[in-house]
């Protein structure tokens, strides 16, 4: 098996996923998972897609993510994993479709609008 290149998005984060045959190494930005996303539920965002096709520990991978915050950089890596596992093997489409897992979340942040404060909120009004 050659190294398949897939990419994961979510909000602002953009996540580039190297996976290859290998005895289960997640590197992200040149660092292990368990340093660079230090708490057990972004790990666990991250092996999800192994975890629900049962291949922990079959493939090695290496992760290039940059932009957005740490949760959004999870889920991009996961969304990205998730579609490595369908190119892999398209059974795993099944394990992974219900789970919500191929589906790129579109919520992005509003922009600023002039004349108010945020992207909704207003300056306070004055009637007097």
């Amino acid at each position: 098996m050659e190294t398949i290149h897939k990419i994961g998005r979510r909000k602002t984060a953009v996540a580039r996923v190297y996976v290859s045959e290998g005895k289960g190494n997640i590197t992200i930005n040149d660092r292990d998972l368990n340093e660079y996303f230090t708490t057990a539920t972004l790990q666990y965002k991250v092996k999800q897609p192994f975890t629900l096709t049962e291949t922990d520990g079959d493939y090695d991978v290496n992760v290039n993510v940059y932009g957005g915050g740490i949760t959004g950089q999870a889920e991009a890596v996961r969304l990205a994993l998730s579609r490595v596992m369908c190119e892999i093997n398209e059974e795993n489409r099944l394990v992974l479709k219900p789970e919500g897992l191929l589906t790129r979340d579109p919520r992005m942040v509003e922009r600023k609008k002039f004349g108010q404060k945020k992207a909704r909120k207003k300056f306070q009004f004055s009637k007097r």
